[in-house]
């Protein structure tokens, strides 16, 4: 028993991972290609890919909007979990990069289950709201850029329906979010954010450490 969680050491990860993580060969794929990137590091971790695909069977999810797609790899793990008729809404700005995403999107089969907006993803979220699309999705998950999380949030929040859960990355931000020296914009909006949530009475929340930190939200 332990009353705080563990550290993981680089041994214990690994064995975190040869115990656990069932990563399809296209998902390492996606993943090996990635890791060759300059901007590797925006790459969620395969075990973090895992729990996301086994929190879209555990909502039972059908709708899902995902903000940063970056490589596809969060996409693709949860558009394999989805059903067949489920469908995932993308939302990037970079045709670079998503152009990987839809590659790998193709030879998983799963590329009819989700829609890609290359556009500015407030822009997005705010025609689905004036479409009437409110309270029809059933999952978000959000990893953009961090000054916008808080309008992000709001309006996946206002999209979900009740009872669905919003995941968002980043949240203790490489340890950034405890160091006071940091002051940067990305900094200060992932603490701002966090204590947001700590008092937001619409959602049950909490912060799982894996990854960079995942909180989860779930609208009441």
């Amino acid at each position: 028993m332990s009353n705080q969680t563990i550290s993981l050491t680089d041994a214990l990860h690994q064995y975190l991972l040869d115990a656990s993580l069932r990563e399809s060969d296209v998902l390492k794929a996606l993943r090996e290609e990635t890791a060759t990137l300059s901007t590797a590091n925006m790459q969620i971790a395969p075990e973090q890919g895992q729990f996301m695909a086994l929190l879209v069977h555990l909502c039972g999810a059908r709708n899902i909007i995902e903000v940063g797609v970056y490589t596809g790899y969060s996409s693709l793990a949860m558009a394999l979990a989805l059903p067949e008729n489920g469908r995932l809404l993308a939302c990037d700005v970079s045709e670079e990069y998503t152009n990987i995403a839809q590659r790998y999107w193709s030879e998983a089969g799963v590329s009819s289950k989700i829609d890609l907006h290359l556009a500015p993803a407030i822009e997005t979220l705010q025609t689905l709201r004036k479409d009437g699309a409110a309270g029809r999705f059933d999952m978000a998950f959000i990893d953009a850029d961090k000054a916008g999380y808080d309008a992000y949030y709001e309006h996946c929040l206002a999209l979900l329906r009740q009872g669905g859960l919003i995941a968002v990355d980043n949240v203790l931000w490489g340890g950034s979010v405890i160091d006071p020296d940091k002051q940067d914009e990305d900094t200060l909006a992932i603490r701002a954010f966090n204590q947001k949530l700590l008092t937001d009475q619409r959602v049950d929340i909490s912060l799982v450490p894996i990854g960079d930190g995942l909180t989860l939200a779930r609208k009441r």
